[in-house]
């Protein structure tokens, strides 16, 4: 999660003070690397995935299922082997913001070699198998977007109460003990995002209106310790959360992509942001929060607000007096940019930017919508400083440059080389629900890898304008979308500088080169309209050499996506929302109970080893029909060995 320095964090009044600072040195920072890694070119395609995990504790006997505060404990003992033998691990493990939580990543980069495809899955299933040999016998490591009862009374393991007038949170709901601990960067953010913003976080989702659901649904907030600002903040019919947990305790599957030059890091950058939404929508899992079902099948309006640290003058509540700018969202969101020339025109969003500090990066030579980027992550505060991080040599540390750049959670990251690194210009691609199974996780990965390849290699164009983004954003995220919605894609993806490409966002040229499409039409086509996704990587592959087992395991990913993307099997979101409408104790009352809620991540976790079929969620794409291989063919390990 982002930037993770030592040290002793600083109180919000002392980062306060230093916010100029670190964005002047920022920017110092900034600069330095960028000219002296400019011309940096030849690097290979390399990437991997970043998979979050929650740890549950199952209770058999009382039917019911807590998260497990032991991710500190379980980090230490797997951190070990990277410690003893860092160049040699098949794993790297790293926090997340829960105490339940976290995150893993293959030892090693994967490459350009097709038959890397073959080996995601096997090394997913090697990391899910190390951690879990270290938990109970009732723990299980779960790939669960969100844990349903967070929030709920108890749903802790220890059990532990929430602390509404002291502590990082303040919550309701959630305790501070559910933070991760290990790290001071959790616990600080969670503070100084609150007392930048003046008060709690407030978030609030459409409950799902189910027969017995009240209405207007409403809860007694009172009886928990409410005060003025969480009684003025809920809202009626809304599930209504107040904690930075409920957002960042989500877990997502996450790609970074190596460039071979900023050029190209770019342009990833740009042909993929419109894809972000459709791929929320078709990986879509997370229709319950707080104990509740949901009008909405995504987590990223609740992350959205959970981080939003804007002050009330910033939300354009109050006039601007102490304050610089209103700003439109918060600092996790999607993309508002985009970086190449092939996508300048369509950046119709009115954009907020430092105009201070876009001056000082264009006169140090930095093109305009570089500097305007740049320029827009820096209207933002360091929510996070330590003492041992305040000063800095700019010529060779990017520390405060990180820091507000990894604060922007958007759905899409440009990223520079680190300071004296092998690595290159690189993007991560993070809007992506996390799947119940590994065969799924590997599924979207390599689909999301395989496009960049079918982009950069056909030249395509999917660039629409940035609001048509936004709209497909909210879209999105509503329930059933990826049946339902119909998103803005382009028709014309042949890469061209023509009148369409160069014309004004608004004129009838660009209108007839993107229009609403499905799901399904934007995945498997629509007959002389728009030909796939999927075809058009199926035709990527036929003119490429691959192995018969890597062939065979791309194939069912494929067969898995195209599926889902027809509404022949469900999303996750579907799936577990059919499961709580079906289940015998659910009372038509929107509530998912203990059991409720146990017997789903029962069955969840039967159908992510095996032992439960499930054909509604996975169709005949069973488990056991990928032939995953945790190395790649020594034949073609050999020839790739020796590519300089």
């Amino acid at each position: 999660m982002g930037l993770l320095t030592e040290g002793e964090p600083l109180s919000w009044d002392e980062t306060k003070q230093l916010a100029d600072h670190v964005r002047q040195h920022g920017i110092d920072q900034f600069l330095n690397l960028y000219h002296q890694l400019l011309d940096r070119k030849g690097d290979v395609l390399k990437w991997g995935d970043e998979v979050e995990y929650i740890i549950v504790k199952f209770d058999h006997i009382n039917k019911t299922a807590k998260v497990r505060l032991c991710a500190q404990d379980i980090l230490g003992q797997l951190n070990e082997k990277e410690a003893n033998d860092p160049h040699n691990v098949k794993s790297l493990w790293r926090p997340e913001y829960g105490a339940y939580m976290i995150e893993g990543t293959p030892g090693k980069p994967y490459g350009g070699l097709l038959a890397h495809f073959n080996i995601v899955e096997a090394n997913m299933r090697y990391r899910r198998e190390e951690a879990q040999q270290l938990l109970g016998p009732d723990e299980v490591l779960m790939t669960i977007t969100n844990f349903p009862r967070l929030g709920c009374p108890e749903f802790t393991w220890p059990v532990d109460q929430p602390t509404p007038k002291v502590g990082s949170s303040r919550s309701l709901f959630i305790p501070d003990s559910a933070i991760y601990k290990g790290h001071p960067r959790f616990s600080t953010l969670t503070r100084n995002i609150r007392q930048r913003r003046g008060e709690r976080v407030a978030i609030n989702i459409p409950i799902f209106k189910d027969e017995n659901t009240p209405s207007p649904f409403e809860e007694d907030l009172i009886s928990i310790g409410g005060d003025t600002d969480s009684l003025n903040a809920a809202l009626p019919d809304h599930v209504y959360m107040d904690a930075m947990a409920f957002g960042m305790g989500c877990c997502c599957l996450q790609m970074t992509f190596q460039a071979c030059c900023i050029k190209e890091a770019r342009t990833l950058y740009d042909q993929l942001t419109p894809l972000c939404p459709i791929l929320l929508a078709l990986t879509a899992a997370s229709p319950v929060f707080r104990g509740y079902l949901t009008d909405v099948d995504c987590r990223w309006d609740v992350i959205s607000r959970s981080v939003d640290c804007r002050t009330r003058q910033e939300r354009g509540l109050e006039p601007l007096t102490t304050d610089k700018f209103v700003i439109p969202k918060s600092r996790y969101d999607s993309t508002t940019l985009y970086l190449s020339s092939q996508g300048e025109k369509f950046n119709d969003v009115p954009l907020v930017y430092d105009e201070t500090i876009y001056n000082k990066l264009k006169s140090a030579n930095i093109d305009h919508q570089m500097a305007q980027h740049v320029a827009h992550l820096f209207i933002r505060d360091t929510v996070s400083l330590f003492n041992e991080k305040v000063h800095q040599d700019d010529t060779v540390e990017m520390d405060h440059f990180e820091n507000i750049q990894s604060t922007n959670w958007q759905t899409m990251r440009f990223k520079p080389p680190p300071p004296k690194s092998t690595i290159g210009w690189r993007v991560e691609f993070r809007p992506c629900e996390v799947q119940l199974t590994d065969f799924e996780n590997a599924a979207i990965v390599c689909f999301v890898v395989l496009l960049t390849r079918v982009i950069l290699s056909y030249q395509l164009n999917f660039i629409i304008p940035i609001s048509k983004v936004d709209e497909n954003m909210s879209k999105a995220q509503k329930r059933s979308a990826a049946l339902t919605e119909k998103f803005w894609f382009r028709k014309n993806i042949a890469a061209s500088t023509s009148k369409t490409v160069n014309a004004d966002v608004n004129s009838s040229n660009d209108d007839v080169s993107y229009t609403k499409m499905s799901i399904n039409e934007i995945i498997n086509g629509k007959t002389g309209e728009f030909p796939g996704l999927i075809p058009l990587i199926h035709s990527y592959l036929s003119s490429m050499e691959v192995d018969t087992d890597t062939h065979c395991t791309i194939q069912q990913y494929l067969k898995l996506i195209s599926r889902r993307a027809s509404g022949q099997i469900d999303t996750t979101a579907s799936w577990i929302r059919r499961f709580v409408q079906d289940h015998p104790a659910y009372k038509r009352d929107s509530v998912v109970s203990d059991e409720i809620n146990y017997d789903l991540l029962m069955t969840a976790d039967g159908i992510r080893s095996g032992r439960i079929s499930c054909p509604r969620l996975l169709g005949d794409c069973l488990l056991a029909n990928s032939k995953t291989k945790e190395t790649i063919p020594p034949a073609v390990q050999k020839v790739y060995s020796c590519t300089p």
